[in-house]
């Protein structure tokens, strides 16, 4: 997992609320066992019509914020299913960061676990970031050391447990920190065989 320690980048409205797992990644793009190549499936059925086709008026469709790597959007992100496909997806598709007012909990975790880092954040002031993207380029600096957002004119502070913040700063996935105990590991099977 690529540890985060300060992100910079644009940051890309998406101002719906219940955005569930299957719209983050339709159920038909579950198929592959692998953890990449997700990205291009990410919101199919708003970015693509029937045909196949980009539809102009959603957002990731826009060149303005096709660079885009902080999503705003609404209340209860990701809820719905518990699929791990979900943080893949938006990972995949370049996403490091997502700021919504609140997020399934299973979803919160898994893209923790992921290398994504969710902060949850005052409504009015992702509405506010919200409408500031829509009507022209915003970007944010997203310091997790200091656990401070910096925008143009102001610096806003966000919570995360010690845990997972010190996880996503080192990189730390499961395996990982299961990895860290390796000598541990092996010293006890070799008593268990013994």
């Amino acid at each position: 997992m690529e540890a985060i320690r300060v992100h910079e980048g644009l940051a890309v409205p998406l101002d719906r609320a219940n955005v569930d797992t299957d719209q983050i990644i339709p159920k038909q793009f579950l198929k592959r066992i692998e953890r990449t190549g997700f990205g291009q499936f990410l919101f199919y059925n708003w970015r693509f019509d029937d045909d196949g086709n980009q539809r102009s008026d959603f957002v990731l469709n826009q060149p303005e914020y096709k660079e885009g790597s902080i999503l705003l959007a609404g209340e209860n992100f990701g809820c719905g299913s518990s699929r791990e496909h979900a943080p893949w997806s938006l990972l995949d598709y370049g996403f490091r960061v997502i700021i919504a007012p609140s997020f399934a909990d299973i979803f919160y975790n898994n893209a923790l676990k992921n290398g994504i880092l969710p902060i949850q954040m005052d409504e009015e002031q992702v509405h506010q970031w919200i409408k500031q993207a829509e009507a022209k380029e915003l970007v944010l600096n997203v310091n997790l050391e200091e656990q401070v957002i910096y925008d143009e004119k102001q610096q806003v502070h966000f919570d995360i447990p010690a845990y997972h913040k010190e996880n996503l700063l080192h990189g730390l996935d499961d395996i990982a920190i299961t990895l860290q105990h390796e000598d541990k590991i092996t010293t006890f099977e070799n008593l268990k065989q013994a």
